[in-house]
């Protein structure tokens, strides 16, 4: 399989560590007794950066694959992958 990268994958990933390091403290708040407020909101963070990671990774893929693999288009057969790749904005 040949390399698979493009231009937001670093930011991604540092997203993701960002996610992780939370994570890590979210359990640690656990173990410890924080109060139960104090670490749903340090998930719901955890949450919002995985998300966020996900939704940039597959609008750069939409963005980039998938335009490479349709090519150019008339403007009248490109409405539904313009279209499409506005709908995925709510994922």
């Amino acid at each position: 399989m040949t390399e698979h990268k493009h231009e937001t994958h670093p930011e991604i990933v540092k997203r993701l560590k960002r996610a992780e390091g939370h994570l890590k403290s979210v359990i640690a708040m656990i173990e410890s007794g924080r109060p139960c407020l104090d670490i749903a909101q340090q998930l719901h963070a955890v949450e919002k950066a995985i998300a966020q990671a996900k939704r940039t990774l597959i609008q750069d893929h939409l963005d980039h694959c998938l335009e490479e693999t349709v090519g150019a288009l008339p403007r009248e057969r490109r409405q539904s992958i313009d279209e499409f790749k506005l709908i995925t904005k709510y994922l």
